[in-house]
């Protein structure tokens, strides 16, 4: 019962990411989502637009964790201006 389980789960949350090759690549699409419905203007705006960008570079020098961690952030900060 317990690997039946264990192997729904491992299935369901392979399921969940299939649509994108990796982490970092999911948090850039959701954060390029966010930002065409965003209400947020001027300087909150570019400083997320600059994350995202920076994002971008480090993920291309193969920094991924770094990527990760800021386009996390952008994306918290744009989900708090929707709120």
């Amino acid at each position: 019962m317990k690997s039946l389980l264990a192997t729904l789960l491992l299935c369901s949350a392979s399921l969940a990411f299939a649509h994108c090759p990796n982490a970092t690549v999911c948090e850039m699409k959701a954060v390029d989502s966010m930002m065409t419905d965003t209400k947020l203007e001027g300087a909150s705006l570019e400083k997320i637009k600059t994350m995202r960008a920076e994002g971008q570079k480090l993920y291309d020098e193969g920094r991924e964790s770094e990527a990760l961690k800021l386009l996390k952030e952008a994306r918290k900060m744009l989900k708090d201006a929707a709120s």
